[in-house]
């Protein structure tokens, strides 16, 4: 029988006990914001069906969708004629009915119109699953990743909208992060932009041409938007908009005066004032960098088809990386299954990509790695019988603690207290066990002190 070289797909990783204690501290540190602002967890499961994820997304996203193959023969009862087309996409409903999400808001969309009948509105959520996408994989750009989302439905209310530029603050700045970036924009905007040069019907293409302004440039876009259905005509009035600059007040000005011959374009901007409005209201002294760290940003646009009023994107400024955040405002994206003139606003963090931005910076925290606060020596079996019933005493009182599980020399058994970063090691011996005063080696300093278990426990807790 053949060995076969042991692998992982592309775009997927192993993590280690180090990394799960460092990738937890993400997640709790994030839940714990969404908690402080009365958000509520869910779980959804891998699969959803392929329905309920499929034209979601734009015809981009819909192309990324892991779809899930039809278990049993599933070719046997198709005809010759479409198997000989060999067109995937003429196959794909006949052969795969569920697919692995795409991300966490449909899903939530698809629970709340299920649960209807036992969820209060408005109804706070939020969840930290991973997701799927058959992207090309580089780096921050995974096949399978975490989201950590929440959102509110059954709102209106645009203290929502501040609230989560808030969360985005708070969590970040909790996490290390001292330079973000937190972008701000509205559908209503771009479609009033596209309402003004005589092409509304082109929303999408435009958004979608503009949102990549980032990564192709002022040339790249235009050249783009030509291939789209725009003329020099349009890309001469599009300019001056998409090159914006200023402080957001002033952009703000800038924006009523081009789209003031545009009602749903003068609707997005009175909704971004008042965001800032209530984000003034709703900001403390501590928070006051949550403004500084907010940008209008007027070619925002995130391509995804679903939002219709503000957009959020967070970039961090302290190393090369994509968003490492983003959301906004939904219009009845319920009414898809069934609960029509239900309107939502959410946000995500991409917890993979801030876990390599914080391992880029140093910024996890000491002792993340640690996974056992104390490791008990174990020289013999007189000695293994004493550290049992101290080894419980440990745990009862909180503390993280394991006993090496033989008799082993010291150096084998320093040297596994270092490869699993175990800060502290109890050594007993025969002196320890005739005295009852134990051996606390500090494995970081080296330094040794004679205390009682008693003395040992309040050493550890404090």
């Amino acid at each position: 029988m053949a060995i076969i070289k042991p692998s992982i797909p592309k775009g997927t990783r192993d993590f280690s006990a180090t990394e799960m204690v460092k990738r937890n501290h993400i997640f709790n540190t994030i839940s714990s914001v969404f908690k402080k602002y009365g958000y509520q967890e869910i779980q959804t499961p891998t699969m959803e069906n392929l329905t309920t994820l499929t034209g979601k997304y734009g015809d981009e996203g819909d192309k990324l969708i892991f779809k899930v193959l039809n278990s049993g023969d599933y070719l046997s009862n198709i005809n010759t004629e479409k198997l000989e087309s060999r067109s995937s996409q003429a196959l794909i409903s006949e052969i795969s009915e569920k697919a692995l999400r795409y991300d966490l808001t449909v899903p939530f969309a698809r629970y709340v119109v299920m649960h209807r009948n036992e969820i209060s509105f408005p109804f706070k959520r939020f969840q930290i699953q991973p997701v799927w996408r058959a992207d090309r994989p580089q780096k921050g750009r995974y096949r399978e990743f975490y989201q950590c989302d929440a959102d509110v439905v059954g709102s209106e209310s645009l203290i929502n909208e501040a609230e989560f530029i808030l969360i985005y603050h708070e969590a970040l700045i909790k996490l290390g992060l001292k330079d973000f970036t937190i972008k701000i924009n509205n559908r209503k905007v771009l479609s009033g932009i596209a309402e003004i040069i005589g092409k509304p019907q082109l929303i999408v293409d435009m958004t979608v041409a503009i949102d990549k302004l980032d990564k192709i440039g002022l040339d790249g876009v235009i050249k783009e938007l030509l291939e789209r259905g725009f003329n020099e005509q349009d890309i001469e009035k599009l300019k001056p908009i998409i090159l914006l600059s200023g402080s957001n007040e002033e952009k703000l000005k800038s924006l009523r005066s081009a789209l003031s011959s545009s009602q749903v374009g003068l609707k997005g901007i009175t909704e971004i004032e008042s965001i800032f409005n209530y984000l003034e209201l709703l900001t403390s002294q501590t928070q006051e960098s949550a403004k500084q760290n907010l940008e209008l940003d007027i070619t925002l646009a995130r391509g995804l088809n679903y939002y219709t009023g503000a957009i959020f994107e967070v970039k961090t400024n302290e190393v090369a990386m994509g968003s490492i955040g983003g959301g906004g405002r939904y219009d009845d994206l319920t009414g898809m299954f069934g609960l029509s003139d239900l309107t939502g606003v959410g946000i995500s963090f991409g917890a993979d990509r801030i876990y390599d931005v914080l391992e880029e910076l140093k910024l996890f925290p000491e002792g993340t790695s640690e996974s056992t606060k104390v490791l008990i020596s174990n020289f013999d079996e007189q000695a293994e019988s004493f550290a049992l019933p101290l080894l419980q005493k440990l745990r009862n009182a909180g503390i993280s603690a394991e006993i090496y599980p033989s008799s082993a020399k010291l150096k084998k058994q320093m040297t596994y207290a270092d490869d699993k970063n175990i800060p502290f090691v109890i050594l007993i011996g025969s002196d320890e066990m005739e005295s009852g005063l134990l051996t606390l080696k500090n494995m970081k300093s080296g330094e040794q002190q004679k205390l009682s278990a008693d003395q040992i426990i309040g050493l550890l807790l404090a």
